[in-house]
């Protein structure tokens, strides 16, 4: 009995890891993909936006952050199920974009800029895992190439490049920011921020959708431990008024 206690309390524990990390890895399967793949666009360009990783949901559907209504879907925009075209894209298009399911769930916002000038800052669309290697590119609009290129954070020089991108090998909490980039003679990109995610395996976070189902089991399994207890205990009496009775 006291072996079955302890199995059960190692498959207690065994199934809060599984749940651990299948909530983290759902967490990070919902969002918003973004194409081409970067937040800074240039003018009268093509955009799309689709949702990814939201399995078996139902309303699922683009939306932006706006005065009048929070929704991707305009008169010129082209919206079938999740995935939101705009075909030319306008300075008014700048703004928040995120996902959104019938009951109200959310991915992370993505912040778009349109901009109307010469440079845009190629960055990911999305937070990045500290440790990953990140690179950043200034493009300029009308050249293919690009000779070199100043980058700045948070409105300071941080590197000169001969090429048109700066690559950051290993990235840290420490790299967060705004960014942009200069390329002389054609001009300067907008600000974008670059966020960094710090993972830690030891937190447990449980998915509020999968709490009765965790309920449940913690019910179940905790109602065998004492009833293994309570027979154990009732086995063990028995015992010792036979050896009394001896």
């Amino acid at each position: 009995m006291e072996v079955t206690a302890l199995r059960l309390m190692i498959n207690m524990w065994l199934l809060l890891q599984v749940q651990d990390n299948y909530c983290a890895l759902k967490a990070d399967a919902a969002f918003l993909r973004v194409t081409p793949a970067r937040l800074q666009h240039f003018e009268y360009k093509s955009v799309s936006f689709d949702c990814e990783g939201f399995d078996g949901e139902l309303g699922l559907r683009v939306m932006k952050k706006s005065q009048n209504a929070n929704t991707c879907s305009t008169n010129r925009n082209i919206q079938k199920g999740s995935l939101c075209t705009i075909e030319t894209v306008y300075i008014d298009d700048s703004g928040e974009y995120w996902c959104e399911t019938g009951d109200g769930k959310k991915s992370d916002t993505v912040n778009i800029t349109v901009t109307a000038g010469s440079v845009i800052l190629e960055s990911p669309v999305h937070p990045v895992k500290e440790g990953d290697a990140v690179t950043l590119r200034c493009r300029n609009k009308t050249a293919s190439s690009t000779i070199s290129a100043s980058f700045y954070k948070n409105g300071f020089l941080i590197k000169n490049s001969s090429a048109d991108n700066m690559i950051i090998p290993s990235v840290s909490r420490s790299d967060e920011g705004l960014y942009r980039c200069n390329i002389s003679g054609s001009g300067e990109s907008p600000q974008s921020r670059l966020t960094v995610r710090v993972f830690q395996k030891e937190t447990i976070a449980i998915c509020s959708d999968q709490l009765p189902v965790l309920l449940y089991l913690f019910v179940r399994i905790v109602g065998t431990m004492l009833w293994a207890a309570l027979l154990l205990l009732v086995l063990r009496k028995r015992d010792s008024g036979k050896d009394r009775g001896k």
